[in-house]
């Protein structure tokens, strides 16, 4: 396995990317996006696969995962923005570059990359995240759960209706979301 082989994202990535190569097969394996939310796929300490279906218009602020990680989009688009602490030790974090992944595009993250996500079609925007880890188990997971938990329900998502499959608050985590000044948004 990929992970075997690898214990980074290299290897993963190339398993990742051959999969969303096929969206058409991806959805008829895990089925078609209906609604914004996240469904785990595998989980276990050294590894987690989620299928992450993200609302048009939908915006994560900066955030890390403490580990490696590798997106593959099998239908829509996700706009990352990749962001760099300042070295003057103020916690602020700046706009250090920018990437449109389209379907088919399969990008790796390394574990000390925080970025921001927006899908800025109007359609739903589907894709597999593969972890490095223990997604739910991260360090401090409380700030991504919780900003997670506001932009579903910001979109009428309601985990304990069972509105968005897999998110609730014992299975969100992973990351922070980092807190302060953000300069530079509207540079790539």
């Amino acid at each position: 396995t990929a992970l075997a082989e690898d214990a980074t994202h290299v290897a993963m990535r190339e398993v990742v990317k051959r999969a969303v190569a096929d969206p058409a097969a991806v959805m008829k394996g895990i089925g078609e996006p209906e609604r914004a939310g996240i469904r785990k796929l595998y989980h276990a300490p050294d590894l987690t696969i989620l299928d992450l279906v993200w609302a048009p218009g939908m915006t994560l602020q900066p955030h890390d995962h403490r580990m490696w990680a590798v997106i593959g989009i099998y239908t829509g688009r996700e706009d990352n923005i990749f962001w760099r602490r300042l070295p003057d030790g103020s916690g602020r974090v700046e706009a250090a570059g920018a990437k449109a992944l389209s379907v088919g595009d399969a990008e790796p993250l390394g574990r000390n990359i925080i970025h921001s996500v927006t899908n800025p079609i109007q359609r739903l925007t589907g894709a597999i995240h593969v972890y490095g880890g223990d997604f739910f188990a991260a360090t401090s997971p409380t700030a991504l759960k919780a900003s997670l938990q506001s932009v579903f329900a910001a979109i009428g998502s309601d985990p304990a209706a069972g509105t968005s499959p897999g998110l609730s608050s014992s299975t969100v985590g992973a990351g922070n979301i980092i807190q302060g000044n953000y300069i530079g948004t509207n540079s790539a």
